[in-house]
């Protein structure tokens, strides 16, 4: 096989893998020593001249002349009669260059060559794929559906690389089929023994960070800045902005006349609720925007241990713990403080029974409401044997009840 040959028939491979010619040259070279070294021990006796621009490769070994019968190793030395059939002139100590053609080196070593240089190209490639996607961690990527497992989709790119989407960086209510668009945020990139493995995710804040930037102009520009994101994927998030021009209202650039800009993103999140909230360094005034819609009465701020205690009229305490606790927890991981929700009273107030739903059982409410008690005065107004005798409810049941009202009113 001429030597050239080996450079082209890899042609069609490095264009498939998107590896320029001289890069290629140089996989050849390091792949042909390492099989020189493999067979002669040493490769330091061989000069492999590539030329990446006519795409060949030559190869010349030195070996020194010594008498005939007299060669110890023939990689290294040659008989004087043999070198003279190169050149007349030659003598005993001098050295013999010739050029080395591979069909010479045996079809063994051949085979070894270009499984070691596939090993090389894929290496490299593996490589390359790493120090790419290594470098977009944190991006958004495009890619279409290739094939759905039970705990990950994979998704391929452009240049139709894999990229894997895992169950649980899936919004819960994702649903792909095969050949579909997603978009996604590069999360990691891992090495699986050789094989990069690109993560994707679509739970990960950063996804809806770069949504805004891909989606709002203002945020792409740089005269928005969003400065954290808290999500509960699916279900709700918030998104703290700061403008640094004050003509700028960054809430209102964000959400769009009536909704229209930030109604792409929300779809994209599968109808995810997203508040938009104005960043302030008032603590105060962060708290209070980052509980919206809620309506605080007063709150009392520990700096130190990073808690708060919010005071809220009853009508106000489930719009700020919001459904499953999602609005108090975000709004907590949002500002950095644990914050405690208190309903506040005057002596006059009283709570409807349908606020007590997480201390007191629904069966019980109802019972209650049966007889007209619809609010935690109405029930402490009758006495224990008067409720015994109006409803099924045992008295040691109506016991507690009316101990945990009577504490929520003095509170």
């Amino acid at each position: 096989m001429e030597n050239n040959a080996i450079v082209e028939s890899f042609a069609d491979f490095k264009d498939e893998k998107n590896i320029d010619r001289v890069t290629l040259m140089g996989i050849i070279e390091e792949a042909f020593r390492n099989q020189l070294r493999k067979k002669f021990e040493s490769d330091e006796n061989f000069d492999i001249i590539v030329n990446p621009d006519k795409g060949d490769l030559q190869i010349w070994r030195r070996r020194e002349i010594v008498e005939d019968g007299m060669v110890e190793d023939d990689n290294l030395q040659v008989e004087l009669s043999e070198a003279k059939r190169v050149e007349e002139d030659f003598e005993v100590g001098e050295e013999l260059t010739e050029e080395v053609k591979m069909i010479d080196l045996g079809r063994r070593f051949v085979l070894a060559f270009r499984q070691n240089l596939v090993s090389k190209i894929q290496e490299h490639d593996n490589n390359a794929l790493f120090v790419r996607y290594h470098q977009m961690v944190g991006e958004i990527i495009t890619g279409e559906v290739h094939h759905i497992r039970h705990r990950e989709v994979i998704i391929y790119d452009d240049d139709q690389n894999e990229l894997y989407l895992p169950k649980d960086q899936m919004i819960p209510s994702d649903f792909f089929h095969k050949g579909d668009t997603v978009r996604a945020v590069i999360k990691e990139v891992i090495a699986r023994g050789t094989k990069p493995v690109v993560i994707l995710s679509r739970t990960d804040p950063k996804f809806l960070e770069k949504l805004f930037e891909t989606e709002i102009p203002e945020v792409f520009d740089g005269l928005i800045t969003v400065r954290k994101v808290v999500r509960v994927p699916g279900e709700k998030a918030k998104v703290a902005v700061e403008s640094y021009d004050d003509r700028i209202d960054p809430v209102g650039a964000c959400v769009g006349m009536k909704g229209s800009r930030i109604h792409g993103i929300v779809r994209e999140l599968k109808n995810e609720n997203i508040d938009v909230i104005n960043f302030t360094n008032n603590t105060q005034l962060f708290i209070q925007r980052a509980l919206n819609p809620a309506k605080i009465s007063s709150m009392s701020i520990d700096e130190v241990n990073k808690k708060v205690e919010v005071y809220l009229k009853p009508d106000q305490v489930s719009l700020a713990i919001g459904r499953g606790g999602h609005n108090i927890r975000l709004a907590g991981q949002l500002t950095g403080y644990e914050i405690d929700v208190y309903r506040e009273f005057d002596e006059n107030d009283d709570v409807e029974l349908s606020e007590f739903s997480d201390e007191i059982e629904p069966w019980i409410l109802t019972e209650l409401k049966n007889i007209g008690c619809d609010t935690a005065r109405s029930v402490l107004e009758h006495t224990v044997e008067d409720l015994v005798s109006r409803t099924d409810l045992e008295e040691e049941t109506i016991k507690e009840i009316m101990a945990i009202l009577k504490n929520e009113l003095e509170a």
